[in-house]
């Protein structure tokens, strides 16, 4: 597969399934054409430590696109638990790591009903709160959504005109995405897409989503594309460890499922949501 560059939008490259080897896993990416990432930050911990890996990686390949989120997942929104609560002053260092460089997002915020690991009310507070952020800053937006897109969208409804928006690892229904369209955001596809059975809803509205709101992600470790061949099993799990995880180097295995529901060739797949990428996250 050889395309134009492809931007994986979303890699949790501080996750502990990358701890010993991610260096190689950026290397294995470049190597497939990744030419662009976004390393997608959960916590305070987690954007320190990706702000960290950008400074390494800028050096190392000095070509690639590289930069990453800041923000707090609703998984980790708590406000009124007495353990594993946010610092009281979590807004402050959120504002200040912003003031770093490689920063290229707020997020990952959001809402998400389907584990409810928060409470409700405080997703929503801790989401409204980062929207406003992100008017302050005039950075871009990197949003979950989860069993929650009515609450989504009524929340950005009410923090006004906003920077540039991305809702990522779509899975929602029609509506859902009719409304965020509306609003000009982009739309982030993941692995789950390429499974006949689970992905087959996202299957189905994939083609609504105009190639000039489309963006592509392998959400890695998570959402493996279930259409890997063989051939890129052995390179990429020589010793079959680490089988199930997922990596930047398969984002063109999403590729060829979008080129195939939209009916193009897989280059305009690419090239369509490198020029979007690089326009949401302003490293053109």
């Amino acid at each position: 597969m050889a395309y134009p560059p492809l931007f994986d939008i979303c890699v949790n490259l501080s996750n502990g399934q990358f701890h010993n080897d991610w260096q190689h896993v950026v290397q294995r990416a470049w190597d497939k054409g990744v030419q662009g990432m976004a390393l997608t930050s959960t916590d305070l911990q987690s954007t320190r430590e990706n702000l960290t890996k950008c400074e390494a990686l800028s050096t190392t390949f000095p070509e690639l696109r590289i930069g990453c989120t800041a923000g707090i997942h609703p998984h980790d929104a708590t406000l009124t638990a007495k353990e594993d609560a946010l610092p009281n002053d979590w807004l402050d260092q959120l504002r200040e790591l912003h003031q770093q460089p490689h920063i290229v997002a707020v997020g990952e915020m959001g809402l998400d009903y389907f584990r409810n690991f928060t409470p409700q009310q405080d997703q929503q507070t801790v989401f409204a709160e980062q929207l406003a952020l992100a008017k302050e800053v005039d950075r871009s937006l990197f949003v979950h959504d989860r069993d929650a897109s009515d609450d989504v969208l009524e929340l950005l409804r009410a923090a006004g005109e906003l920077p540039p928006t991305v809702v990522h690892c779509f899975t929602g229904t029609y509506s859902a995405l009719k409304a965020y369209l509306a609003r000009d955001c982009y739309i982030g596809i993941t692995g789950w897409v390429s499974d006949p059975k689970r992905g087959a809803p996202l299957r189905e509205l994939v083609p609504h989503i105009p190639l000039n709101r489309l963006l592509i992600e392998t959400d890695a470790p998570f959402l493996k594309p279930a259409n890997v061949d063989n051939a890129t099993k052995d390179w990429l799990y020589p010793t079959g460890s680490n089988k199930r995880r997922n990596e930047p180097a398969l984002l063109p295995f999403v590729v060829e499922t979008l080129a195939e529901l939209y009916q193009v060739a897989p280059e305009e797949i690419a090239q369509a949501s490198w020029d979007n990428a690089c326009t949401l996250f302003a490293v053109g």
